[in-house]
C-alpha cells in the first residue's frame, strides 16, 4: 500500500528534472539516472512519516541509490577496455528537448563529466551532493559510511581536482563556425589547419568499451589529435563522413557519424558521436563516443 495522491506526486514531478540530473552527474549513465529517480518516487510513495524537507529528502534517497549502483559496477569500471566516458544525452540542433534542464548546465558537458568520474566515488559524491545539491554534510557521511569530518575532505579534495575545470562554454555560433572549419580541415586532409584549430594541449577521448575501432588511450597535443584523426579517414575514407549530421551533446556542439556497414574499403567504420569542447577559437577537448552500448538513445 502506498501515501502517493495526486498532491504527493505532483510534488514529486517538481523535482524530477533536479534529481534526474543529481543521478546523471553521480552515475554518468541516463538509464541508472531514470531508475534512480523512479526508485526514488516507490520509496516516497510507501514513506508514512512526515517529511520537512522534501528536496533534500529526495536528494539523500536518489544519492544513495546511485551509490549502490555505482558500487556494484565498480568492477565492470575496472575492466572497461580504453577510457570511460559518461552516456552521451543526443539531441537535435534544433529542438526544444525535454532533457534541456538536464544537460544545459554547464556541470553537464562531457568535459565537466569526464573529470568528475576520474574522481574515485567518495570524492564525486561528497563534492556533487554537497557542492551542487546542499546535502548537509552529516548527511552525506552517513551515506558514506564515514564521519562527518572525513566527507567533507573528500568534497574538498574533489574541488580542488576540479579547479581546472573547461572552459566557459562558447557561444552556438562560435562553436559552429571552429567545427565546421576543422571537418573541412578533415575532409581536406589538411594537417596544417588542423593543427592550427586544435589547442596545443587538446586532449582527445576515445570510448568504445573494446567493442568498436578508436584511441585506446587519451592521446594529449593538438599535433598528435590531427595525425589520428586524418588517420581515421585513410582508414575507412571519407565515404564514412557522408550523413555526419550536428547535433547537441550534452548542451554543446557535437557531430553525429551514421557510420558505413558496407565501406567499400572491406572495414565497417561504426557509428559514433563526437563531442567538442571550443575554447576560443581552438578546441581543447575532443571525446569520440564509438561504445554501441552508449549510443541506444540517439533522440535524433
Amino acid at each position: 500500500m502506498t501515501n502517493a495522491g495526486p498532491a504527493r506526486a505532483a510534488e514529486f514531478d517538481a523535482h524530477r528534472p533536479r534529481l534526474t540530473a543529481l543521478a546523471y552527474r553521480l552515475t554518468g549513465r541516463f538509464a541508472d539516472a531514470e531508475d534512480a529517480v523512479q526508485e526514488a518516487w516507490l520509496r516516497l510513495a510507501r514513506e508514512s512519516a512526515e517529511i520537512r524537507d522534501l528536496g533534500a529528502w529526495l536528494s539523500t534517497v536518489v544519492g544513495r541509490i546511485c551509490l549502490d549502483r555505482t558500487r556494484s559496477a565498480a568492477h565492470r569500471r575496472e575492466r572497461y577496455v580504453g577510457p570511460w566516458l559518461p552516456e552521451p544525452v543526443v539531441t537535435p540542433l534544433d529542438a526544444r528537448d525535454p532533457l534541456e534542464a538536464v544537460v544545459g548546465r554547464d556541470d553537464l558537458r562531457m568535459a565537466a563529466l569526464r573529470m568528475l568520474h576520474e574522481l574515485p566515488a567518495e570524492q564525486r559524491f561528497a563534492f556533487v551532493l554537497h557542492d551542487g545539491f546542499q546535502v548537509p554534510f552529516a548527511e552525506i557521511a552517513e551515506l558514506l559510511g564515514c564521519p562527518a569530518a572525513t566527507a567533507r575532505q573528500h568534497a574538498s579534495r574533489a574541488r580542488r581536482a576540479l579547479a581546472a575545470d573547461a572552459p566557459p562554454r562558447a557561444p552556438l555560433p562560435r562553436q559552429q563556425e571552429v567545427v565546421e572549419r576543422f571537418l573541412t580541415a578533415v575532409h581536406a586532409g589538411d594537417l596544417t589547419e588542423l593543427t592550427r584549430l586544435l589547442h596545443p594541449e587538446a586532449a582527445f577521448f576515445g570510448d568504445s568499451g573494446g567493442k568498436a575501432s578508436t584511441a585506446r588511450r587519451p592521446i594529449r597535443g593538438g599535433g598528435k589529435i590531427a595525425r589520428f584523426m586524418l588517420g581515421l579517414v585513410t582508414k575507412y575514407g571519407t565515404a564514412a563522413l557522408e550523413g555526419v549530421r550536428p547535433v547537441l551533446v550534452n548542451g554543446d556542439l557535437g557531430m553525429f557519424v551514421p557510420g558505413d556497414p558496407t565501406d567499400a574499403t572491406g572495414r565497417t567504420s561504426p557509428q559514433r558521436v563526437l563531442v567538442f569542447t571550443v575554447d576560443d577559437d581552438r578546441i581543447a577537448e575532443l571525446h569520440d563516443l564509438v561504445n554501441p552500448d552508449k549510443l541506444t538513445r540517439l533522440a535524433l
